[in-house]
């Protein structure tokens, strides 16, 4: 950068230099005119390259530097898009394998269920049978001791019809007096014990 202000400053020294040397051998006005401009654009060129390099050197580093940055973030970019495609492109070849994978499993867990579901059916039914059983057991049970209490209902009643029958005030007498000496008979057999 600093070689390139120096020529342009000694360009300008040097366009300066002729255009004094012109001047001197031609001593009219527009001599003059071409003198000053060669003067003025010594100073415009000198002020621009001053310029360029105080402002300029910054100017094209950080704008350099940020090119670089991006040119980096860009590289880095493709770099993780490219590890995503690698990514993609292998799960997309393992898909097929994890399909039938998924697919043996749900085929085991589905043949598991439904023995687990069987032999739950299976103790459920028994527990159903052992239940009916012993409700028909009892049912039954229920019904020979209904069946019992009808039938000596029934003989009670036949029973005292026939006595009711059979009955004469004489027996009814002989029958009152036997049980009268049986509870005399009883009470002193009590007494007997207790004293």
């Amino acid at each position: 950068m600093k070689r390139i202000l120096r020529v342009m400053f000694v360009a300008a020294a040097m366009a300066a230099a002729l255009a004094a040397a012109e001047a001197k051998k031609e001593a009219g006005d527009s001599d003059r005119l071409l003198f000053w401009k060669a003067i003025n654009f010594a100073l415009l060129a000198g002020a621009l390259g001053y310029v360029i390099y105080k402002k300029g050197g910054p100017f094209f580093a950080a704008r350099t530097e940020s090119v670089r940055r991006a040119l980096d973030d860009a590289a880095r970019a493709t770099r993780e898009a490219e590890e995503r495609y690698a990514e993609a492109e292998r799960r997309l070849a393992n898909l097929g394998a994890e399909i039938e994978k998924l697919k043996t499993q749900a085929s085991a867990e589905a043949g598991a269920e439904a023995e687990r579901i069987r032999a739950e059916s299976e103790v459920a039914l028994a527990k159903i049978r052992q239940q009916s059983e012993q409700d028909m057991a009892t049912a039954g049970k229920a019904a020979r001791q209904e069946l019992r209490v009808y039938a000596a209902e029934l003989a009670v009643g036949l029973a005292a019809r026939r006595i009711e029958e059979r009955m004469t005030p004489d027996s009814e007498g002989a029958l009152l007096g036997a049980m009268l000496d049986d509870l005399d008979r009883r009470g002193q057999e009590q007494s007997g014990r207790n004293s």
